[in-house]
């Protein structure tokens, strides 16, 4: 019986560590996504695109209402609470503007909370790098250390520097 009783709290305990596995991987992934989405959302900007530009922010903002706050620790929840809205509220715009001017003010302030967000949930699984524009005098993230502009795309294409690199989150 006592056999029985040690397998059952042994069975219990490894089916709640696997839970809680799962769920780091379930917003582990979500947060990535929304990672994704965003430099779907810079590469178009840097291409002078602002139909696909309004396509992918629109991708965005599916993403980050995909992130299950459930599933996030509780300081990344609070930290996730913190920059949600804000980063829906410049999805939204670039994904309602023609205008590519438009969407690169508000790809601005999208960038510096989605940095927040990187740095500050550390569930990114590659490394992202931190790039500065010194005629915007903005930052973006990026997929890679080339500098690609994408506050003025092919016509100022390389200019700019990485002033941060975030590596991948620990596994």
């Amino acid at each position: 019986m006592r056999t029985l009783k040690t397998f059952i709290i042994l069975f219990t305990a490894f089916i709640t560590y696997s839970t809680a596995k799962a769920q780091d991987k379930t917003a582990n992934t979500a947060v990535n996504n929304v990672l994704s989405a965003y430099l779907d959302v810079k590469n178009a900007l840097t291409a002078d695109n602002n139909a696909q530009t309004k396509a992918k922010a629109k991708d965005l903002l599916a993403a980050i209402a995909a992130v299950p706050m459930d599933k996030l620790t509780a300081d990344q929840h609070k930290l996730w609470m913190t920059y949600a809205e804000k980063l829906e509220f410049d999805s939204r715009h670039i994904s309602q503007s023609d205008a590519i001017d438009h969407q690169r003010e508000h790809f601005t302030s999208l960038s510096k909370n989605m940095y927040e967000v990187t740095k500050g949930l550390k569930l990114n699984t590659n490394t992202v790098y931190e790039q500065y524009c010194p005629m915007k005098k903005a930052t973006w993230l990026s997929e890679t250390n080339a500098i690609k502009n994408p506050y003025y795309g092919k016509q100022m294409l390389t200019c700019g520097k990485t002033t941060e690199t975030l590596a991948p989150a620990a596994k």
